[in-house]
């Protein structure tokens, strides 16, 4: 007995605009990529030739290779790779902290507390460079990674987004827990958490691709090449060697490398996290 093949129903016309619309800016957020990708594989004569072409017509390594031989960037990438990996971890342990204390313990002082982390969000963190760097050398923490760690590990914004989110977790999960003899860290780590899970891998990605991104508090804290991240290392040899338009596209997508992979294994829990954090509108 055969079954019917359903005839494929024709696109409407809004479909139409809509999957045009889409190609038309996925082609806009794709070329500076395939940009970057062609032009690290051309010589650096070729890349500075004018008019520029897309493809290169003689395809070499010799960006990537010299960008391996005349700089630390194994270094640089496991610097960023240490950093950005501690910072996220201890911001999402003290924003959970915070978050859940604010909407669920009544102490003195409260309202003022609460009153610093929301002035927090209205202070740029370039304002913050100079006392923080004071700070910083007079601890001794110039050219380590606690230097480039802990100035990171406390956004307002985070806390913010988890204190609003649990302000939402019904109060009578928790009741019946404690009614059973659970305490409050108990609660938090095996009721609250793991509902807390969309908002929690919202914060942890973003914090992780700030982190990786971050020019300016490691190029202030940090005058050891060894220490340097990604952004910094790649800007000192383009200092050093002068524009070398092939290595600095090499460098550029060797740099992203991670926050594709990211966005690629990830990409439901930047949606669903979107949609639980709020940030859609920002």
């Amino acid at each position: 007995m055969s079954t019917a093949v359903q005839p494929r129903r024709p696109w409407t016309p809004g479909q139409i605009v809509l999957t045009l619309l889409g190609t038309a800016v996925s082609v806009v957020f794709l070329a500076p990529f395939a940009w970057g990708l062609f032009t690290s594989l051309k010589s650096e004569t070729e890349a500075v030739e004018v008019p520029p072409h897309w493809l290169p017509e003689d395809w070499t390594g010799q960006a990537w290779t010299a960008l391996f031989e005349t700089g630390n960037i194994t270094d640089w990438f496991v610097n960023s790779l240490v950093v950005s990996v501690c910072v996220t971890s201890v911001v999402l342990l003290v924003s959970a902290l915070a978050g859940y204390g604010f909407a669920r313990t009544e102490f003195r002082g409260k309202g003022v507390l609460m009153g610093v982390v929301m002035a927090g969000l209205m202070i740029s963190p370039a304002v913050l460079g100079v006392p923080l760097f004071t700070t910083v050398q007079q601890m001794g923490m110039v050219d380590t990674y606690w230097g480039m760690i802990l100035p990171q590990c406390a956004p307002a914004a985070m806390v913010y987004i988890l204190y609003k989110f649990f302000q939402g977790v019904p109060r009578e999960l928790e009741e019946a827990a404690f009614i059973d003899g659970a305490g409050r860290w108990r609660v938090f780590f095996t009721i609250v958490v793991p509902l807390a899970r969309p908002s929690l891998a919202a914060v942890g990605i973003f914090t992780f691709i700030a982190s990786w991104n971050n020019f300016l508090w490691p190029y202030m804290v940090t005058n050891n090449p060894d220490l340097m991240t990604m952004p910094n290392g790649i800007a000192t040899v383009m200092n050093s060697y002068g524009i070398q338009w092939a290595q600095l596209m090499a460098g550029g997508l060797m740099a992203g490398l991670p926050l594709i992979v990211v966005f690629v294994f990830f990409q439901r829990q930047i949606v669903a996290g979107v949609a639980h954090t709020g940030l859609a509108g920002q």
